[in-house]
């Protein structure tokens, strides 16, 4: 897998050296380094993780596909759904880790067109450079709503309206396990002559725990992202009316658990392709590992949410309509429809196939709905809800 990987660039390759030798000297100074640690340093280490670096990361030139860059299609079906809830709550909608700024841009002028053009459009981001690239989306695709975005340095201590994840915990760093008979280790990263490789040492109490709560049957290798619990409970313990709308990819965990997936699910992505190295280059992949839905719906309610919803992203998009957004563009080309309207229409049906279809992202991703004093059920749930799988 890796063989067929393009070789970096000469810059690329020295700060990704530059990188390894901040990892190598921390594992000197402590003498061992958790995955989840590693994880955070090659995605967030200041100016040379993945996400703080400066290569583009979204869309067809950079390392892998949102749902957002493929079609405007998708902000207009979460729009609506964006719509309900803060009709019902607050004219506020806050997005994470916003990427490319794509998907704001798309639901700004989605919502005025609704009629819910929220007072306050907040964007959580850690990157300086996404935050960069973020303001020169929005100039470009909507300059009209630039006056409503804000940044964020930190999160609001209460906040009501609506909360968007796409694509955010898969990245949040995760935890390696290794489940032996009479054991359980986490896994570690050290180093063996001039490469990073894996190491192992007897789980941490709060590990161990959760570990010890999965039904699982050793020898078995998997990960648990405490991070992703920890944010989804922070960020529900300050919602005081309105819904978080999570969307990843990811199972419910006894599918995640699942004895065949014994090695886990901890994936890199590089110029749009997928490796299983995570210590290939340091900073130039992004790592990502799939979302626990059942963690997720366990931290809102024991933050005092309620669950919503839980379908996949194929029933949620149907459920808001992008399927009638896809024909009323057809009927706008009209028979005077040119050659570049065609085309145009082609890609953006090809796109939707993408986003629903449920041997790509329709089914591997999901949507999860948590929430205070909303009314029941949300629009994109109120068919194929698999709140029982969970």
């Amino acid at each position: 897998m890796k063989a067929e990987l393009p070789e970096p660039s000469a810059d690329a390759r020295a700060a990704s050296e530059a990188l390894t030798r901040i990892i190598a000297a921390e594992i000197d100074a402590t003498g061992w380094m958790s995955f989840s640690r590693y994880m955070e340093l090659a995605l967030y280490a200041p100016g040379l993780g993945y996400y703080s670096g400066g290569s583009r990361k979204f869309g067809a030139e950079g390392d892998f596909l949102t749902a957002p860059e493929l079609t405007p299609l998708f902000g207009q079906a979460l729009a609506r759904q964006i719509a309900q809830v803060i009709t019902a709550s607050a004219p506020l909608v806050m997005e994470a880790g916003a990427g490319s700024g794509r998907l704001a841009a798309d639901l700004l002028p989605a919502l005025d067109a609704l009629g819910t053009l929220p007072e306050r459009y907040c964007i959580l981001e850690l990157s300086g450079e996404l935050r960069a690239r973020q303001h020169a989306t929005l100039a470009e695709h909507a300059p009209a709503y630039a006056g409503r975005v804000e940044w964020l340095d930190e999160l609001p201590e209460t906040y009501s309206g609506c909360l968007i994840g796409n694509e955010v915990l898969d990245a949040m760093p995760t935890h390696g396990l290794r489940w032996t008979e009479g054991s359980i280790e986490e896994r570690g990263v050290t180093i063996k002559g001039d490469r990073l490789v894996d190491t192992y040492r007897p789980a941490g109490d709060s590990l161990r725990a959760a570990a010890q709560a999965l039904d699982v049957q050793p020898p078995y290798r998997n990960e648990i992202s405490l991070a992703a619990r920890a944010w989804v409970s922070e960020l529900a313990r300050r919602l005081e009316r309105g819904a978080m709308l999570l969307i990843d990819y990811g199972l419910p965990r006894h599918e995640l658990y699942h004895p065949q997936r014994d090695g886990g699910t901890v994936r890199c992505h590089y110029r749009q392709r997928v490796h299983d190295d995570a210590y290939w280059y340091p900073g130039l992949s992004d790592i990502t590992s799939h979302i626990d839905f059942t963690a997720v719906a366990d931290a809102g309610f024991e933050a005092g949410c309620d669950v919503l919803g839980y379908t996949s992203q194929a029933n949620f998009l149907m459920n808001c309509g992008i399927g009638e957004l896809l024909m009323a563009r057809k009927v706008g080309a009209g028979e005077t429809a040119t050659e570049q309207d065609t085309q145009l229409q082609m890609r953006a049906q090809g796109a939707v196939n993408l986003l629903l279809s449920p041997n790509e992202m329709g089914e591997l991703f999901k949507v999860i709905a948590l929430g205070k004093d909303m009314p029941s059920p949300l629009l994109g749930f109120q068919r194929g809800d698999r709140l029982h799988a969970l």
